[in-house]
């Protein structure tokens, strides 16, 4: 962030004191201006605008999860690409693919070469305009003279950069750059969160779909015994009519777990930019895999440290930045403007003595602004207001940021408790549900004994799903919320350097 964003804050003058004082108090990033950089800004610049400091506090240490109030630690594992930690091929696959074919990434990315085409028409500021005339008249008439008149020509505009307008866009257009980078950044980072989230709902669903179809062999099963014992007078029809009713209710979620299934299937199918279909047959009939196991993080930065990493986060950093830039272009309207102009022409009889005459112009002109009913300095109070409405965003982002890891934090640690839990439940109900049906196979207990213990069996192997599921979900999010899932590289961030930020200063 300190080298995408540290050229466009020494360009905008009018945004200096303002963003310095905000890093210092809510980063603590150092920002150095040589002498020569400050000079140079003071001499375009036509004032500074100090804009508010933000109001949001970063804690040095997180709050509830109580794992990481301790000094900052190093995170356990590398996040960029944390999906792949989860171990399943298949969401590894289906989330590369959407990094590649997701249309709303593809959006994205055209609005990322819009905002790089802006800055090229900003910097194009700083040059002269020079078009080209050329013509062949004949004249008609009594008066007219013979022949046939050839004309070439050559106009120049150029307009002084004194009081910063231009420097002002480019700054603008550079943060807006950046802005546009990091707003596709965030969007890779929650995709690559959607993708995963759906694929292990998707795995979840295709197990408790398993668990059902196996219950349903069982509770056939079930149905039989009772028929054969009702048959022989041991037990009365009561038997069987519970057993039937147990089996239609657990027939009955096996189309509703197949709905499910497919909608979060085809879900992912558009989110990997591709029809419906082949993934569907991927969780139906490749078989049920287990619901992936995240590996335990043992600890993550500190809050500062985190916020950095937040591509949404530094977009609207960057945004507020742009909008700061806009004040000095907005109040640069009120300066004089000077500009040079000139032209070039000749015009002949002949082709081979076009060049023999040439006249030319130089003219240079200073315009100043008398009056324009408020328009001007409407369009201040606008830029202005614009800069308080991102520094409002940023501060609301860093608040976003902070929520999502505090209570992706808890939850994961709370889905992990959870998946323990349901463990021991799990390894219960399978014991009792086992010496039920024994039992009543041996008619020692009755069939609502057998009813409860299978029922409460099917129950929590469910719950243990479900809690598996939660558990990989919540490490989603937190390294969701702990920015990862995008790193710098996998996109073309203006990074200009010394030379670059030298020759916006001084175009050739």
């Amino acid at each position: 962030m300190e080298q995408i964003l540290r050229p466009v804050i020494e360009r905008s003058g009018q945004a200096i004191g303002g963003l310095q004082s905000m890093h210092r108090s809510a980063f603590p990033v150092r920002w150095s201006f040589s002498t020569a950089a400050l000079l140079a800004l003071s001499a375009c610049a036509t004032s500074q605008v100090d804009v508010a400091q933000p109001t949001v506090a970063v804690p040095a240490t997180w709050a509830l999860d109580e794992t990481q109030r301790a000094a900052a630690a190093p995170v356990s594992a590398e996040l960029a690409q944390y999906w792949t930690l989860l171990g399943d091929p298949l969401l590894t696959q289906f989330v590369e693919q959407a990094i590649v074919e997701n249309r709303d990434l593809a959006i994205s990315a055209a609005r990322l070469d819009q905002a790089r085409a802006s800055l090229v028409q900003a910097r194009a500021g700083y040059l002269p305009a020079i078009s080209a005339t050329g013509g062949i008249n004949r004249d008609i008439g009594d008066f007219s003279r013979d022949g046939v008149q050839f004309s070439l020509g050559a106009d120049a505009s150029w307009e002084a950069d004194i009081f910063g307008q231009i420097s002002s866009s480019v700054s603008a257009a550079k943060a807006d750059l950046a802005a546009t980078g990091y707003s596709l950044a965030d969007l890779q980072r929650l995709l690559v969160g959607q993708v995963a989230i759906a694929t292990v709902n998707a795995r979840a669903t295709s197990q408790q779909l398993e668990i059902a179809r196996n219950t349903l062999a069982y509770q056939e099963d079930n149905l039989q015994i009772a028929r054969w014992r009702n048959q022989a007078g041991l037990v009365s029809s009561l038997d069987v009519e519970q057993a039937r009713t147990q089996r239609a209710q657990t027939a009955a979620t096996v189309p509703l777990l197949e709905s499910s299934l497919a909608a979060t299937a085809n879900a992912i199918s558009t989110l990997i930019g591709e029809p419906p279909g082949r993934v569907y047959n991927a969780f139906d009939t490749v078989g049920p895999a287990a619901v992936p196991q995240p590996p335990l993080l043992t600890g993550f930065e500190a809050p500062a440290d985190v916020l950095r990493r937040r591509p949404d986060v530094r977009s609207a950093e960057a945004a507020l930045v742009a909008d700061s830039a806009r004040i000095g272009v907005a109040r640069a309207q009120l300066l004089p403007l000077v500009r040079l102009t000139g032209s070039i022409g000749t015009s002949q009889e002949t082709l081979g003595s076009l060049f023999d005459v040439i006249t030319g112009n130089l003219f240079a002109g200073v315009s100043q602004l008398i009056f324009d009913g408020g328009r001007t300095r409407a369009q201040i109070d606008s830029a202005e207001a614009g800069a308080r409405a991102s520094l409002a965003n940023w501060e609301q982002s860093i608040l976003n940021a902070l929520e999502d890891v505090e209570t992706a934090s808890v939850d994961l640690r709370t889905a992990g408790l959870r998946v323990d839990i349901n463990d021991e439940a799990l390894d219960a109900a399978s014991n009792s549900a086992l010496l039920a049906r024994s039992q009543y196979q041996g008619g020692l207990t009755d069939f609502r004994t057998l009813l409860t213990a299978e029922n409460l069996l099917l129950s929590a192997r469910n719950q243990m799903v479900s809690a598996e599921a939660d558990r990989a979900i919540s490490f989603v999010r937190l390294t969701q919320a702990l920015g990862g899932g995008w790193t710098s590289t996998d996109y073309d961030f203006p990074l200009p350097d010394v030379a670059e930020r030298q020759a916006d200063r001084n175009p050739e």
